[in-house]
């Protein structure tokens, strides 16, 4: 490597990471998004040593991660590192998205910043959707099976998109196996938009929780608040951990240790935690287009709301109202999570119904009409 090209990648390094600035007033919940690299990088590298061992094949699929739990050196670790590593991918993923959404972060001039990690976002769903269905085991064959059948909605081309996809008349050995290529292909995907990304957020700075552009209240990254992220590293590493040495399956569903049957269906097909709201939402409406159009309608959301705010202040410390519709929201998203895991019946169905027209009313309120309140009361209050 030249002299110039080594200079070149310490001043990279310098300006990026150990001299760039980052506001002094920045609290552990910016250290969410360092654990959600934290959390790609584990799942890049235990899912390569998994695809080591794995067989795309539908007779021996099942059986090949049950030989890497039972008969490759610490194969159960590097599986069990993998499926909790996902759920806690989400659960980072997820606090780094409400804690945009409450201080402000999809505001200008951060609007591509918030794009771009909705990008991300939806790429993980694909990729975990994707990797699911891998261990061929009774949720991921019916949940492959419900979720593909969606696009037969899409007027004269969905069931030829549909064949397309299982590579045959039904879910098979093609649909297997091009899962797994898709599966190992993604994660290096959102890798590049990680790099996006974070370009995004070097070029207009990191918000703050005052939500107000500082040059003088500055701090180097280096060596101030790569402190807070490396706490957060091993608290994650901490909760993470007592997951995968004690409570391995609590975050799974124990139908998938069940290999795959096409001719028994489980009793309640319920995808994986973190696609419950979605999934909640799906179902409430009882026509098939329509509830697809609300599910891809709660996803396309996050890519509206920025267009959608009118408020003129960023932060939620200081827009009262915009805070108690947030929590309430926080909460709503817990109510609609749980109701994607009940029975469609008449006892359960007001549940997810008020939650999803929640859900909603959120990001119209939320943008548009609190923030016409909000200007007008601090307005009034400065006048």
């Amino acid at each position: 490597m030249s002299r110039w090209n080594v200079n070149t990648l310490v001043a990279w390094v310098d300006s990026h990471i150990i001299d760039y600035p980052t506001a002094m007033n920045l609290n552990y919940n910016w250290s969410y998004g360092s654990a959600a690299g934290f959390c790609l990088a584990i799942q890049i590298l235990s899912g390569a040593f998994l695809a080591m061992h794995y067989v795309s094949e539908t007779h021996y699929a099942f059986a090949s991660i049950e030989h890497i739990m039972r008969d490759v050196d610490n194969g159960w670790l590097l599986r069990y590192m993998h499926a909790n590593g996902a759920s806690f991918f989400f659960i980072v993923v997820y606090a780094h998205l409400f804690r945009g959404l409450y201080y402000g972060s999809f505001m200008e001039p951060r609007q591509p910043l918030w794009w771009s990690g909705a990008i991300i976002y939806v790429l993980m769903m694909a990729t975990a959707f994707i990797g699911y269905v891998l261990p061929w085991g009774q949720m991921s064959f019916w949940g492959v099976t419900v979720i593909t059948n969606l696009f037969t909605v899409i007027p004269v081309i969905g069931k030829d998109i549909v064949m397309w996809i299982w590579g045959g008349y039904t879910v098979g050995n093609p649909t297997l196996n091009r899962f797994f290529s898709l599966h190992y292909v993604l994660p290096f995907l959102i890798t590049g938009m990680v790099f996006v990304h974070l370009g995004l957020l070097h070029k207009d700075g990191s918000n703050n929780p005052l939500g107000i552009r500082t040059r003088l209240a500055n701090v180097n990254f280096y060596p101030y608040f790569y402190v807070k992220d490396l706490v957060g590293f091993f608290v994650l590493l901490s909760v993470m951990s007592v997951f995968i040495f004690y409570y391995p399956n609590m975050l799974g569903h124990p139908d998938n240790y069940i290999e795959a049957d096409p001719y028994g269906t489980p009793a309640h097909i319920v995808p994986e935690w973190y696609f419950l709201p979605f999934y909640a939402i799906l179902r409430i409406i009882p026509n098939k287009v329509g509830g697809i159009l609300a599910m891809g309608g709660a996803i396309l959301a996050l890519f509206i709301y920025p267009l959608l705010n009118t408020s003129l202040i960023r932060s939620g410390n200081f827009r009262p109202i915009y805070a108690v519709a947030f929590w309430i929201f926080a909460g709503n998203f817990v109510l609609l999570a749980w109701s994607g895991t009940t029975p469609v019946d008449d006892y359960y169905l007001p549940f997810g119904i008020f939650a999803s027209l929640y859900y909603f009313f959120f990001f119209i309120a939320g943008g548009v009409l609190i923030g016409w309140a909000e200007n007008y009361l601090s307005s009034y209050k400065i006048s």
